[in-house]
């Protein structure tokens, strides 16, 4: 397991929708640097997943979580789900290579739907702190079961005010 936490975070840069690149190593966010990795643009899932995600920006903005969505989609169908799924304030990055998905211990999956692209990894979370060690992670091998975004705030809310360490580096 190449992720776990109280561990430096791999390596992570994508592009992003406004033309510039956003790269892990200079993220400098007050509490938490907040990485969903969504399926893509196929996936109804994830549209649900970051219209709450969207919708919840403000809290974590509160928290000094900084917060960006990406995915292995290129750049036309990140604009489409930026577009269609009404993502007006989400960072979407895109063109996450699959060697870095993989280094970042998500699940790869190959296409079995018309519309999915031929490989794309499951969805994954990870709370990030601001020395770039890993706080959190939560991968999936499934579309559904991903954490629930208010106990992910409930559970920031008590690692700041209780000052908890990371669990789960044994």
């Amino acid at each position: 397991m190449t992720v776990k936490p109280r561990q430096p975070a791999p390596p992570l840069s994508v592009k992003l929708l406004d033309g510039s690149e956003w790269h892990l190593r200079d993220a400098k966010p007050a509490s938490f640097q907040l990485i969903v990795v969504y399926r893509g643009l196929h996936c109804p899932v994830c549209k649900t997943y970051l219209g709450d995600l969207e919708a919840k920006l403000p809290e974590f903005s509160k928290r000094g979580v900084d917060v960006i969505a990406i995915s292995m989609d290129g750049r036309e169908r990140a604009e489409r789900s930026q577009t269609e799924w009404g993502l007006a304030n989400l960072r979407l990055g895109y063109d996450l290579p699959i060697a870095t998905a993989r280094a970042w211990d998500l699940f790869i999956s190959h296409a079995i739907r018309e519309g999915e692209t031929p490989e794309f990894s499951e969805p994954g979370l990870f709370l990030i702190k601001p020395d770039g060690t890993i706080f959190y992670a939560a991968r999936g091998s499934a579309p559904w079961g991903r954490p629930a975004l208010d106990q992910v705030l409930r559970g920031i809310d008590m690692a700041i005010e209780r000052g908890t360490p990371a669990r789960g580096e044994a």
